[in-house]
Parts: C-alpha cells; structure tokens; sequence
C-alpha cells in the first residue's frame, strides 16, 4: 500500500506528475519513518517541508536511475565508464565486452563494500551466528591457508571467508525478485557453507566448497541431490541462477510460503552510510539511499543470517 505526497516544484499551483515522497506502509525502512512524522500535525511544517520536498524529489529519481544501471548499464553509462580506462574506438563489439565487464564490477563493488561492512561488524562483536549442520566432511588440510579469512572458530573448526560472503550474496541477489530474502540463511561448516531457505537443513539452496585450491558450488534437484560443479570466479554463480531460483520454487509449492514479515527498520545502517562513500551532493545522496536500502537489505543488517 503506497501513500504518494505531491507537491507543485515544477510548476506553481500545478501538481507535479511525480511525487516527491513515497512510503509503502508494508514495506518501509527508519529515514521513510523520519520524513513521514514531518507530516503529522504536531510537527508539520510547510516551509521545512518544501524545502525538502524537492531534494527528496530528485534524490529518488537518481536512485532509480542507478538502480536500473546497475541491473542493466545503459550504452551511455557503459560508454562513459569504458572512456575512463579505455582510449580506443567504441565499436559495438567492444560496448559489448565492456557492458559485461561493467556488470562484473559493479556486482564486485557491491560485495567488496558489503564485505567490509561486515568485516567490520565482525570485528565489533567478535562473535558470528553460524551453526554446523548435521552432516560432516573431512577438514582439508589447506583451511590453514585459506586467504581472506573473515572469522575463524577455533573451537568448532569453522572459517568463513569472504568468497563464501560473496556467493552468499550472489545468492541473495538471485532471489531477491523471486521471494522474501530475508528467508534466506547461511550457515557455515568445517567443509562446506550452506545456503538454506527458512533456516532449515532441509532446504538446502546452495552449497559452496570454497577450501581448495579448486573451488566447487552444489546445486540441488527436487530430490535434494547435489550436484557439484566446478567454478573460477565467484560471478559464475549467477549462470546458474534459474536452477537455484527453480529449487527455492519448488520448495514453496511443496510445503507452502510462509507469509511474507514486515521489514524491521534497520537502525544500524544510519551510523555507516556516511563511511560508506564520501561524495558530495544529490548523486550521493542517492547513492547512499541506495546501498543499504536495496543492497547491504541483501545482508539483512550488519550481520547474516
């Protein structure tokens, strides 16, 4: 359920097309619920109102404009980008090459930003909310020279890195369209992490093998049988993406879908997003609105699931 508030920026008198402020009262998070009280009758104020009214306005229109970058990089965007680093002709094929490298980075970007958001959480509570399955495999000998540690349990054996983060969220971006992500959960094991819907051992999503040399991911049929693939780079994953979404699907025609909870307000977020990226500006701004809203939400907080 949208409430949309207009005002007449564009024209005096006249309604603009497009409002300016919109809160979704099932789906929200605590900077909408800041704007919002602004509206209430002990606290409305029509000059502070307006004089907000038209940054908030434009920093939407901006985060809309990224947000559609980033799942699809226009030509111009890729064109831009590609001028930075690129001095040769821009023929179509090489647009071609670059749009996939401009995917490619901008998903690395997101999981490098988030990854050290968490790092640093981690390294804040010195603790993680991990728990081993039921099955266990051999600990290979190469976990001491695992690179990239982001925690390791001595006393159960377990180290999380941040390739293992970074699937995981690739994972999350994959079905963040399909179901509610806060339903999806990791759990990390001495061999393997787990990515399992609802928490439960019983719905294995995904399965990552990341401690050799070799990495592997394990994909599951509607049997629950996993199949383990070979892969060089953590962005391989969204190949297969119709597969994970089909086993997600098919776990919630068989049992049910749990209906969907009302976001929490993330209150943590407010106290990094200015660490985050230090621009200047609307495109900042709107920058800012943007990470943690749609994807540090991936995460569900400063610490996963």
């Amino acid at each position: 359920v949208d409430y949309k508030f207009y005002s007449d920026l564009d024209a005096p008198n006249r309604m603009d097309d497009r409002p300016f402020f919109i809160f979704d009262i099932l789906e929200y998070q605590e900077r909408q619920v800041a704007e919002l009280k602004k509206f209430t009758k002990s606290a409305f104020n029509l000059e502070e109102i307006l004089a907000t009214a038209s940054e908030l306005k434009y920093t939407a229109a901006i985060k809309r404009i990224i947000s559609e970058e980033f799942d699809h990089p226009s030509d111009d965007f890729v064109t831009f980008l590609a001028k930075q680093v690129y001095s040769g002709r821009m023929t179509h094929s090489v647009r071609k090459q670059f749009t996939e490298i401009t995917l490619k980075a901008l998903r690395r970007f997101l999981n490098d930003r988030i990854s050290f958001r968490l790092k640093s959480a981690l390294e804040v509570t010195g603790k993680t909310e991990v728990a081993e399955v039921d099955e266990i495999e051999e600990t290979p000998e190469e976990d001491e020279a695992l690179e990239g540690v982001v925690r390791r349990d001595k006393v159960r054996g377990i180290i999380t890195t941040e390739d293992e983060i970074e699937a995981y969220f690739a994972v999350k971006s994959i079905l963040r369209n399909v179901i509610d992500i806060q339903r999806v959960h990791m759990r990390d094991a001495k061999s393997y992490c787990n990515v399992l819907l609802d928490n439960s051992i019983r719905k294995p999503i995904f399965r990552m093998r990341f401690n050799r040399a070799q990495k592997y991911v394990g994909l599951f049929d509607q049997e629950k049988k996993e199949e383990r693939i070979a892969v060089n780079e953590i962005d391989e994953i969204y190949n297969y993406g119709d597969r994970i979404t089909a086993t997600v699907k098919w776990y919630d025609s068989t049992v049910g879908v749990p209906a969907k909870p009302r976001r929490k307000s993330e209150t943590r977020t407010s106290q990094t997003d200015s660490s985050m990226l230090e621009y200047h500006g609307l495109t900042a701004s709107a920058l800012l609105r943007f990470l943690p809203s749609d994807w540090f939400y991936l995460l569900g907080g400063s610490s996963w699931h």
